[in-house]
């Protein structure tokens, strides 16, 4: 019996060991895991261009349980341990983009767009994290009541990971309690409108109102948010301009010009002044969305960064892709506030962004219902306002960037490490060792047409101005947080995107 045991011994030592190897090969892989489109926990992503915080390098990124583990440099070189390798060749592997001004518009409101489509598109599009705005869903996120109505809202609904601004409006802002249980629910930080936005249940707020407001936002240490624009004449733009055609675009530019952002940021920048360091609203921050006006304002909010004031300002791609000069007539999928100002315009905000002066970019994608855009009237004056972009961030960026030499680092720069800082997300932006596992893997080289074969996943693609444009910089994968959630025009099968609280 001794002799046969010791005849058979290496052959079940040779048994066990093979069979050890393929468990801790197989324990990586999730099986029937529908969060994922590639169900392993553990893998590299291999690439000759992976934007990194250092630079671009040609290597591989190892990811174990949603976070990125290690990043080595060398193609092909995967560590020691046999692992899952997805290989992307030539493809540029970056960090998911973070855009931080998005209507998502639900609860209320999802036949303009809703929790499921707007994540979708934001997956097909690389982004891999959004923050909600308060509006254009009812009711507005004004309380914590309201915020918790959002959140119930967006469960198992999200395909990517999504923050939430909060809204300051007269009420609010003139009681403590209601911002304060706003902001201890978790908001990043709170919106404000200088002009009417639109919607009955967020008014306006004057700078008296953001005055009482931003002592609170500095003992959060969470940013106030602006739509800069202060109407400087009593009449509406249809009483303004009832002689204008309102088919012509013109007409609409000329009813918002630059000089509402002007007077708007010049009253911001007057209380901007007590955010410096050791000043009395040390610990707040204002930053100004959607910058249109690349003269007047630009300057006031440069010299505010230059006394120390604490300010940042975006813009988004619809400024620096289009110019006024080529909206055709009755088109009012271009109809957005501030408008879309002239080809001169667009250059000077184009060398802003170059150089650092305009902080970060987003969508304001601001979807609607088509008979709210009056495509078939094409009243510019009472059409809804509003570009809807949000799956096309990161070819449109690059596909004008280019033209005017923006760089993947910077690209980067703008679309992923800066509005992660600005909105608090930490584990988030960039390419780096313990941060979420947030990637897009993309062709810059690839040229593509936006039409009607074109798998687009907003709830009204047509609404959008960008389609019927060819674009370059297809994207091929989208991971958020591990997961592979977008590969090849597909979706993975559940929404397993986070929602992401301050605390």
């Amino acid at each position: 019996m001794v002799p046969l045991l010791w005849r058979v011994l290496p052959i079940l030592v040779l048994l066990i060991s093979f069979a050890l190897f393929f468990y801790q090969h197989d324990s990586h892989k999730v099986e029937g895991d529908e969060c994922t489109l590639f169900p392993y926990t553990h893998y590299w992503i291999s690439s000759k261009r992976i934007v990194t915080s250092q630079g671009i390098i040609s290597g591989s990124v190892e990811i174990n349980e949603g976070k990125i583990v290690s990043i080595v440099e060398g193609y092909g070189k995967q560590g020691n341990s046999v692992q899952q390798v997805l290989d992307y060749g030539e493809a540029v592997v970056m960090p998911g983009l973070i855009d931080v001004h998005v209507h998502l518009d639900e609860p209320g409101r999802t036949n303009w767009e809703g929790f499921v489509t707007g994540t979708k598109a934001a997956a097909a599009g690389g982004v891999t994290t959004v923050v909600d705005m308060p509006l254009n869903n009812h009711p507005t996120t004004v309380s914590k009541e309201t915020l918790e109505l959002k959140l119930e809202a967006a469960e198992n609904k999200i395909y990517v990971d999504v923050g939430f601004w909060g809204g300051l409006i007269p009420e609010n802002a003139l009681n403590t309690s209601i911002l304060e249980g706003l902001l201890d629910a978790g908001v990043l930080g709170v919106k404000s409108f200088m002009c009417p936005s639109g919607i009955d249940d967020f008014p306006m707020t004057t700078i008296d109102h953001i005055k009482e407001g931003l002592p609170v936002l500095a003992k959060y240490r969470r940013p106030l948010i602006v739509h800069a624009e202060i109407q400087q004449d009593s009449k509406s733009p249809l009483e303004l301009y009832s002689n204008g055609d309102p088919h012509v675009y013109k007409t609409y530019l000329d009813t918002r010009p630059p000089s509402w952002e002007e007077a708007a940021v010049k009253e911001l920048v007057d209380v901007t002044k007590d955010t410096v360091i050791g000043g009395p609203l040390e610990g707040a921050h204002v930053h100004i969305v959607h910058l249109s006006d690349s003269s007047a304002s630009l300057n006031l909010i440069k010299e505010a960064k230059r006394r120390g004031d604490s300010i940042s300002v975006e813009t988004c791609p619809h400024y620096l892709a289009f110019s006024s000069e080529e909206i055709p007539d009755k088109d009012t999928r271009y109809k957005c506030s501030p408008p879309i100002r002239d080809a001169l315009n667009k250059e000077k905000l184009w060398e802003a962004v170059l150089d650092g002066s305009i902080d970060l970019l987003s969508s304001d994608h601001s979807p609607t219902v088509p008979e709210l855009k009056l495509l078939k009237e094409g009243d510019f004056l009472k059409a809804w306002g509003g570009i809807s972009s949000l799956q096309f961030d990161l070819p449109v960026t690059w596909s004008n960037g280019k033209k005017h030499g923006l760089t993947l680092e910077q690209l980067s720069l703008l679309w992923s490490q800066k509005p992660a800082a600005f909105a608090g997300l930490e584990l988030k932006g960039a390419i780096a060792i313990g941060n979420h596992a947030d990637i897009v893997v993309w062709q810059p080289e690839l040229e593509f047409d936006l039409d009607d074969d074109y798998p687009v996943f907003l709830k009204h693609p047509s609404l959008s101005a960008y389609m019927g444009k060819r674009l370059s910089g297809k994207v091929i994968d989208t991971f958020v947080r591990g997961n592979l959630v977008f590969k090849d025009g597909k979706h993975a099968a559940a929404a397993c995107g986070v929602q992401i609280l301050a605390k």
